[in-house]
């Protein structure tokens, strides 16, 4: 029991080290967007949008709508909004397919599909709460489901690491198969 505590532990503060991680490259995107677009205060809309975009759904709308303000009250035109727009679109798109699977979930060796599904299916179930909480929880079952037999079936299903086999296996199993 003390041995999972400490394992459930561990992977808590690495899913928050992963947390933190994907903040901070989402801040540095958003700013440099915002700088290259020429916002003023870009830098603080950028980690401000970070911030927000851990609240799913309305955080990212607001991300974005604070730098659309600035830009309307100090540029004339719309090509900088439409350029935030942009901006932020490819931001989230990297963020929620790219740095949340790779980053997030393999700091709590969770396999990457699982992630997104599981967070679904925790905003679907428990709303904003859940999508916080899916991850650790999933990573929780899957420390557990190492230590019992029965289930490591199940550890395996939700965990990151593909079994390795060599050529060797892979040509034995072509030849087996009946061609037509």
């Amino acid at each position: 029991m003390e041995a999972i505590l400490n394992e459930t532990k561990s992977a808590i503060q690495s899913y928050m080290v992963g947390l933190l991680l994907e903040a901070l490259i989402v801040a540095l995107l958003n700013s440099i967007a915002l700088l290259v677009l020429g916002i003023k205060y870009a830098i603080l809309f950028g980690v401000m949008g970070a911030l927000l975009n851990m609240i799913p759904y309305i955080g990212g709308i607001i991300a974005i709508a604070l730098p659309m303000l600035m830009a309307t009250v100090t540029k004339e035109g719309y090509h900088t909004q439409l350029g935030i727009l942009i901006a932020y679109i490819i931001i989230q798109f990297i963020d929620n397919y790219i740095l949340i699977p790779r980053i997030v979930s393999s700091k709590v060796q969770i396999n990457a599909l699982i992630s997104i599904i599981i967070v679904l299916l925790g905003a679907a179930l428990w709303g904003v709460p859940g999508m916080f909480l899916s991850i650790p929880f999933v990573a929780i079952l899957k420390i557990i489901f190492d230590r019992i037999p029965s289930l490591k079936p199940w550890s395996k299903l939700l965990g990151d690491t593909i079994p390795a086999r060599h050529k060797g296996e892979i040509w034995r199993l072509r030849r087996k198969t009946p061609k037509l």
